[in-house]
């Protein structure tokens, strides 16, 4: 049995079990325990706070977390990083009332910063040379200028919108963040063993995103354009047809490049194209 600690509720709760579903490892999400258990694979869930999960997993309390390298970093915890995952992306940066004059970085000379990641922001204060008065709020950071707790902030921007209601712009952009899974130090035996599973059915499912699988009828003298023209994973997979002549194509596309390869297949001659969503894709 392997431990899994993942954030109690908001984005990154959501985002997580998405991901296990889509794994194949379906966990009850009832908001009323502290752990769950997945029923077709030797794992458990344990619900925290996020600042708590970097913690939780250095001291052998759960194996693996997933949660936002901000994190990991600001907690300062012994971990080892595992995995980069393809969600949770965001940014700590330094914003400021939106009339202020901003000359750089000496404008925090002597100002008061709120924010929820003090290690961070005072790191990054002393490698820049400047001394500022740093307070730490446990939430609602965007709002401390307006009521006169801190001079600027240091806080998690996405989209930026929140910073704008609040009549504040970003300045600096110190970190960038994205969720990734974290293990005990030194993970060994059957819970390493595990941690590789999940890892190779997390990845299988980040390969699929954004790609389609492509079905197609072509005149075997077209063969080598196509190929060229559809690399796929290695190669392209060719089977003959009953029809003399002709073979059928199998490719994975990015979605991205899907109708620029649709118009060129149709050019050179490629009938009854059929196109596929992927769900999992493993190497």
């Amino acid at each position: 049995m392997i431990r899994l600690a993942i954030q109690a509720k908001g984005r990154l709760n959501e985002e997580s079990m998405e991901l296990l579903q889509e794994s194949g490892l379906p966990v009850e999400t009832s908001k009323r325990k502290l752990v769950a258990r997945c029923d077709s694979f030797p794992l458990e869930i344990l619900y925290l706070r996020d600042d708590d999960i970097p913690q939780a997993v250095s001291m052998g309390v759960a194996d693996v977390g997933i949660v936002g390298m901000n994190e990991v970093v600001e907690r300062g915890f012994k971990v080892d990083k595992v995995h980069d995952l393809e969600f949770g992306k965001c940014k700590l940066s330094l914003a400021i009332p939106k009339g202020d004059n901003y000359t750089g970085v000496e404008y925090f000379e002597g100002k008061r910063v709120a924010t929820s990641y003090p290690n961070i922001l005072n790191k990054f204060f002393k490698k820049q040379g400047v001394k500022t008065e740093i307070h730490q709020i446990a939430g609602s950071v965007e709002i401390a200028p307006s009521v006169g707790l801190a001079d600027a902030i240091f806080d998690i921007v996405s989209s930026g919108g929140t910073l704008i209601s609040n009549g504040l712009r970003e300045v600096i952009a110190v970190m960038n963040s994205q969720a990734v899974v974290i293990s005990t130090p030194n993970l060994k035996g059957e819970k390493k063993d595990l941690l590789n599973q999940l890892i190779v059915r997390f990845q299988a499912v980040e390969r699929s995103k954004g790609m389609k699988y492509l079905l197609m009828n072509l005149p075997e003298n077209r063969l080598d354009e196509v190929t060229k023209m559809l690399p796929g994973m290695r190669s392209p997979t060719v089977l003959p047809l009953a029809q003399e002549g002709w073979c059928s194509v199998h490719v994975v596309v990015e979605e991205k490049d899907l109708w620029t390869k649709l118009e060129n297949l149709k050019a050179v001659g490629a009938e009854g194209i059929l196109v596929f969503s992927l769900e999992k894709m493993m190497p």
